[in-house]
């Protein structure tokens, strides 16, 4: 079934039950992003658009790139649902940026890869979601590959990714000459091990990691942390009644 997402910066955002949706990682990922004004952005395995919706902005020249016939097109109506002259949507494999973008052409990529391995057994019942939460199309290598080629020395990327994975991921985008600079976990509570990461590198910066504090989704009594709902763009009172 397709429904409407209203986001928080006032766009509507098309939903097909047969495709991946909006979820946290998205939200939390387009505020822990930095995107300079002016940039060139490319939203890398962009499914619906729901990251790039997210993060528009009108300075903003934003693309996204997706494998799948179906959830491009969707966000292909979306663009048009919204008027956004900056924002366009190409359906290829990353694994052939070559032949699909220049070298050094994007400032910012933005990336939600899939989070488990072809070989974790953690594969969803609908193709399409199997294809969203799971690397058999594109390894962790080719979308590193992919995010080095697009952006010039100085470029920066965000990925939100498992925490249980961040060392391959790692030793991924020191292969490919990406620095991270910024690091923050997400947890459900302060009591609970992290849920997710957030990482941000640059392309040929030094080193100097800065490790943020912890993103806590809910307070030790249950209820919806005030940082949380000011990412949502909620008042924490009413979410949390």
């Amino acid at each position: 079934m397709e429904t409407v997402e209203w986001l928080p910066n006032g766009l509507t955002l098309l939903q097909d039950d047969r495709y991946f949706k909006l979820g946290q990682d998205s939200v939390l990922l387009s505020h822990f992003a930095r995107i300079p004004r002016c940039a060139r952005v490319l939203d890398l395995g962009c499914g619906t658009g729901a990251l790039t919706m997210l993060c528009w902005r009108e300075d903003l020249t934003m693309t996204g790139l997706e494998l799948q016939e179906g959830p491009a097109q969707l966000f292909s109506r979306t663009i048009n649902n919204n008027t956004l002259h900056n924002v366009s949507v190409i359906q290829g494999d990353l694994r052939e940026i070559r032949t699909l973008m220049p070298h050094g052409s994007m400032q910012y990529v933005l990336c939600n890869p899939p989070y488990f391995a072809a070989e974790s057994g953690k594969r969803a019942a609908c193709t399409a979601h199997a294809v969203a939460r799971q690397d058999e199309t594109a390894s962790m290598a080719e979308i590193v590959n992919a995010i080095a080629w697009v952006l010039p020395t100085g470029g920066r990327c965000a990925l939100v990714f498992r925490p249980e994975r961040l060392c391959p991921l790692l030793s991924a985008l020191q292969a490919q000459g990406l620095t991270p600079k910024r690091m923050r976990f997400v947890h459900q509570t302060a009591a609970s091990a992290p849920s997710a990461v957030l990482l941000a590198c640059r392309r040929g910066g030094a080193d100097g990691l800065v490790v943020e504090p912890p993103l806590l989704v809910c307070g030790a009594d249950g209820t919806f942390s005030a940082e949380y709902c000011s990412v949502y763009g909620i008042d924490d009172r009413k979410a949390n009644k």
